[in-house]
């Protein structure tokens, strides 16, 4: 059986609800696939709920790394939503969008279209930003919720001020201006209800979408392959209720938009035979469309703790466990602030690791709590806090394979942390940083001791060497579908999104990123979401192709 859409989009996370959202608002019928469930999981939308949710196999999936050399061998989990929300329904809810000069970076690789002067539009439009800020840049009628952070802990304030006393500046909006200094991550959280609750791009974009009409949601429906007719992208071949169900077809009217993220993407176009030729041959999938920068070019943000035990002070570890979390958990379903309104991480520092640089390269996030081993999950039996940072912009890069042409096999991923020289050196330079700032006057009358890594990591060489052992990531994987002129041989798709060398088909996810921002993914992504969508939308003006009316067919 088969159905016909204008556009079939495959994912409904932070991509692809704002592409199908968009797409029925322009009246346009729009076929959604989603291999995981629907986002009614309750600790999906209370904010403190994202770690319930990464540990949940029902909502993620479960990527593992190969050995890593730059990791001592390690491999490491790489988790990525299945849900409907996608990654936006199970992370840490911070919406960072990344300086401007990543953007005019991609538009300097020969991508018209790309600066940070024309994305700019496309952040406003999505945003409804509560809160101060400044309006050049700040959307205040878009239909994601961006807001400060709930309930800050006493411990936030000090670390404001142990940041400003080793010299660098409060500034209160790293989407404005300048990331330069310390001050308040935003948050894609809902404070206008009752009790905060996080607000996803399918909450935002796609549920509306479905409530008008012309959006239908498949969920529990992998997609197995696009499908192609010579050099044209007709429609996707699924599983109508999840691995070692039926297949069925939907067709496409018009565009397959493939919205899976940067793990998921470059595996369901290699396994419909649009990758590397002597990767597919390998895997037993015949080529269709010859391009080597399918999977290549995997970026991901490699992230350490540093963990001190406090006293004096409240922290999340004494409010997170036992009868406080009782009366927490009561407050916030009573509409009173709550740790359960918090997203993890309520500040940030953005500093240079060398005074020379044009722009910040390094970031810390501080949380006021602590976690067992350094790692989320279980928190500390003692008052502690937490700097956690990374490099913005690695140099490191990895890939994605299928491993055969079967979606229920992952695939191979090899992020490469650390293999580059100027990686190893941040991660350094992020450890001492963040002693210092711990170390620093505010929080002396708080501070009792370090307890990760521990004061028997001192030299530059046991930071490094400790960071290969217990680093790890922060699920910030972009570029496996980079996006580049017909120049780069690795480009995959091109300025409009569009797949080289296929009709019909675009990407719209953080796989097309060609260069790493500096901050997470997810705000970005939905940036990425909206000016797809414009594209897509103004194409369909010009394509002679009538809209498509829905139906079946035996």
């Amino acid at each position: 059986m088969s159905e016909t859409f204008d556009y079939v989009v495959v994912g409904a996370g932070s991509g692809g609800s704002v592409v199908a959202a968009r797409l029925a608002e322009a009246g346009h019928t729009v076929c959604v696939l989603e291999a995981g469930p629907p986002d009614t999981n309750p600790f999906i939308h209370i904010p403190a709920g994202y770690i319930k949710n990464l540990f949940n196999d029902r909502l993620v999936w479960r990527f593992r790394s190969g050995p890593i050399a730059g990791t001592d061998g390690r491999t490491i989990e790489l988790t990525q939503g299945k849900v409907v929300g996608g990654s936006g329904s199970i992370n840490g809810m911070v919406y960072n969008r990344g300086q401007h000069a990543d953007f005019d970076g991609w538009a300097a690789l020969g991508n018209p279209g790309w600066s940070y002067d024309d994305v700019l539009p496309y952040f406003r439009k999505a945003e409804t930003r509560i809160g101060p800020g400044d309006d050049r840049y700040r959307g205040r009628s878009g239909p994601l919720i961006v807001t400060d952070p709930i309930m800050p802990a006493p411990l936030c304030d000090l670390f404001v001020e142990a940041v400003k006393s080793l010299g660098y500046p409060y500034v209160a909006d790293s989407n404005a201006e300048a990331q330069d200094g310390v001050g308040p991550w935003h948050f894609m959280i809902d404070t206008r209800g009752h009790a905060p609750r996080r607000w996803s791009a399918a909450r935002a974009y796609l549920h509306p979408a479905i409530r008008s009409g012309r959006v239908t949601l498949r969920t529990d429906s992998p997609a197995t392959r696009v499908l192609l007719d010579g050099r044209r992208a007709t429609g996707v071949r699924y599983r109508a209720g999840g691995s070692g169900a039926p297949e069925r077809e939907v067709r496409a009217n018009r565009e397959v938009i493939v919205a899976a993220g940067a793990l998921n993407t470059p595996r369901l176009l290699q396994i419909s035979g649009i990758g590397d030729d002597a990767h597919l041959r390998a895997i037993g999938v015949q080529t269709q469309i010859d391009l080597p920068g399918v999977g290549a070019n995997l970026v991901d943000h490699f992230n350490l703790r540093v963990a001190v035990k406090v006293k004096g002070v409240p922290t999340l570890n004494e409010r997170g466990r036992g009868l406080p979390l009782a009366r927490e958990i009561a407050r916030y379903f009573l509409g009173r602030p709550s740790i359960l309104s918090m997203g993890p991480v309520p500040m940030r520092f953005f500093f240079r690791s060398e005074p020379s640089l044009a722009r910040p390269d390094l970031q810390v996030s501080f949380t006021p709590g602590s976690y067992q081993e350094g790692l989320p999950g279980l928190l500390d039996r003692y008052p502690g806090m937490t700097l956690g940072g990374h490099k913005q912009r690695p140099d490191s890069r990895g890939w994605v394979k299928a491993r055969s042409a079967h979606i229920d096999e992952l695939p191979e991923v090899q992020p490469n942390y650390l293999t580059d020289e100027s990686d190893q050196r941040a991660m350094v330079a992020v450890v001492r940083m963040a002693r210092a700032v711990l170390q620093a006057k505010p929080f002396a009358p708080y501070y009792v001791d370090e307890m990760f890594p521990g004061n028997d990591v001192r030299t530059d060489d046991e930071i490094l060497a400790f960071a290969r052992q217990r680093g790890g990531t922060v699920y910030h994987h972009n570029g496996t579908a980079r996006m580049g002129p017909d120049s780069d041989p690795m480009a995959v798709v091109d300025a409009r999104l569009r797949v080289r060398g296929v009709q019909g088909l675009r990407v719209a996810d953080a796989s097309v990123m060609p260069l790493p921002i500096s901050g997470a993914t997810n705000a970005a992504t939905i940036m990425i979401g909206e000016k797809a969508a414009a594209m897509l939308v103004e194409d369909a003006k010009t394509d002679g192709v009538p809209s498509a009316r829905v139906f079946d067919t035996a």
